[in-house]
């Protein structure tokens, strides 16, 4: 790439340490390039505040606030829990959010006419990889400026030195310098005190929480509540129909109320070493749950257990950025199969960081309590287990007696 041929650039930005300082930085070193910030709203709520005007300030020439939050509800949250994506117990609040940004970064730059376009990932994580696969499924042939692979700085102290430089200024400070992504899904946090494993989070600190509190602090009496789903998907809470969105906001604010949805893990990141996070999904985990025992329910043994199987292989995609690929449209294909008899209700009582059942009703129901019974029935000849039993033991018979014959253990 001829930095001479970089004339403007559609920047990745959220306001945050890394995109604040890059507005700046890439006008020094892209021959005073245009840059045109856009911000991808997935439900960050007040961190959008004032974003404009930093933007401007810090050397953008504007400043795009794009309202998706529909659209990655719709479009991307809810396809990844009907499939049970789940990647090493994380539910991929960051993981999903990358592509719908970058889906329209593309938009935006071919209409303003860039001819380059910029994030702020760091080369040691994952969103490099999410964002640029998703740039080049779109434009292909879009250069693309990753500033941590270029620059000289090294840590987000330096980072921050570089701000304090050029007057840029910031939300945090070098004691509450968490590495933090939020959306209207979920809260991680990394660094710190968190880059060692043997450190407990603080949870009852002030502050550290966003969306909900500790365990510990939550209420001493249960919270119900009853999830609608139809084919899969969220339609009403407590009797009342909402959409998608607006459900899983309700459920963050009753789920976070009572300490549900955390997650401390050390997981494996796509570019080969582990990282510790901390992610507070509260609403997410509900879903997730619900979903769960809705489909012991209504789908046969066999596609539950292919469907668990292949959630491994979705939720590898999700997290490795291979969002807009076949495989992953085809496993979606799959799951809309399955869900087609996802229909009814899921009763859940929320205690104390806990989500724990309270019973599950749905007309496609394939649980029969007339046959499951332990007391008499007219409908289950138990005499018929018998030759079940020798056939489905056949092969082992076999093995058996041919064992016996070739080590002369008879």
């Amino acid at each position: 790439m001829d930095k001479k041929n970089i004339k403007k650039v559609v920047l990745a930005y959220s306001g945050g340490l890394d995109t604040s300082i890059i507005i700046p930085w890439l006008k020094e070193n892209y021959n005073n390039c245009e840059v045109i910030a856009v911000s991808g709203n997935v439900g960050q709520g007040t961190e959008l505040d004032g974003l404009e005007e930093k933007a401007i300030q810090t050397g953008a020439s504007k400043l795009y606030i794009e309202d998706l939050t529909d659209e990655f509800v719709d479009e991307f949250i809810i396809p990844t829990v009907k499939a049970g994506a789940l990647y090493e117990d994380y539910m991929l609040g960051t993981s999903f959010a990358r592509p719908l940004i970058a889906k329209r970064l593309v938009e935006i730059a071919k209409a303003e006419g860039a001819d380059a376009i910029c994030h702020g990932c760091t080369g040691k994580g994952n969103d490099q990889v999410r964002f640029e696969l998703a740039i080049k499924a779109f434009a292909p042939d879009m250069p693309i400026i990753a500033p941590w692979r270029e620059w000289s700085i090294k840590s987000r102290e330096e980072e921050i030195a570089y701000a304090e430089a050029h007057n840029i200024p910031l939300k945090i400070t070098r004691e509450t310098n968490y590495s933090k992504d939020k959306n209207l899904w979920h809260l991680s946090h990394e660094g710190l005190d968190l880059e060692d494993p043997g450190n407990e989070p603080q949870y009852e600190k002030a502050g550290f929480l966003e969306m909900g509190v500790s365990p510990m602090q939550a209420p001493d009496h249960p919270t119900y509540i009853t999830l609608d789903f139809e084919q899969g998907v969220p339609v009403a809470l407590d009797g009342q129909k909402m959409s998608a969105k607006e459900i899983i906001l309700k459920l963050n604010d009753l789920g976070g109320a009572n300490g549900v949805g955390l997650l401390d893990i050390v997981e494996n990141r796509l570019v080969g070493m582990k990282c510790r996070g901390v992610y507070e999904t509260p609403g997410g985990a509900i879903l997730y749950h619900a979903l769960k025992v809705l489909e012991t329910l209504c789908l046969d043994k066999y596609a539950a257990h292919k469907k668990q199987e292949l959630a491994i292989t979705f939720a590898d995609l999700v997290y490795n950025g291979q969002w807009y690929t076949p495989l992953r449209k085809a496993l979606s294909a799959f799951v809309d199969v399955l869900m087609e008899h996802c229909t009814g209700k899921v009763k859940l009582k929320l205690y104390k960081g806990n989500i724990i059942n309270a019973g599950v009703w749905s007309d496609w129901s394939l649980y029969d309590p007339e046959i499951a019974t332990f007391d008499e029935d007219e409908v289950y000849n138990q005499a018929d287990s018998a030759g079940f039993i020798s056939l489905f033991g056949l092969p082992i018979k076999v093995q058996a007696k041919v064992d016996a014959k070739n080590t002369g253990k008879q």
